[in-house]
């Protein structure tokens, strides 16, 4: 079994910051790209980030100069780091993975089961 976990999310007010956590736990032989993605209600889900193992980063333009992701391979782990958050961040943002378990040849997406961010005064 392959899960990752998403923490952090939660209630802040507009300007201000958070970090989302995620951390992939189970049966892994290798994981490759990791993201984080957001959906708000009525809309697709997006991507905003993405770090590659190596450590190279892609960005959306809506979070480009505000958000930073971030991994530390040792722990399983990627962060994002929220600045200057606007109203329109609201959403449930998501964790992705694509890992491969353990005995498997083959990668897959993994998504955790969401965490949600409200900006509001």
């Amino acid at each position: 079994q392959v899960q990752l976990v998403e923490s952090g999310g939660g209630l802040v007010q507009p300007g201000g910051s958070l970090r989302l956590s995620c951390t992939a736990s189970g049966n892994i032989s290798s994981i490759y790209t990791m993201g984080w993605y957001r959906q708000a209600p009525g809309n697709q889900r997006d991507l905003l980030a993405d770090v590659a193992s190596g450590g190279t980063t892609n960005y959306a333009d809506s979070v480009k100069g505000r958000f930073t992701i971030s991994r530390d391979n040792a722990k399983n782990t990627v962060h994002l780091q929220m600045n200057s958050l606007g109203h329109e961040d609201t959403a449930v943002y998501y964790c992705s993975g694509k890992m491969r378990r353990l005995g498997s040849a083959v990668a897959r997406n993994y998504w955790g089961q969401g965490t949600q961010v409200t900006v509001s005064s």
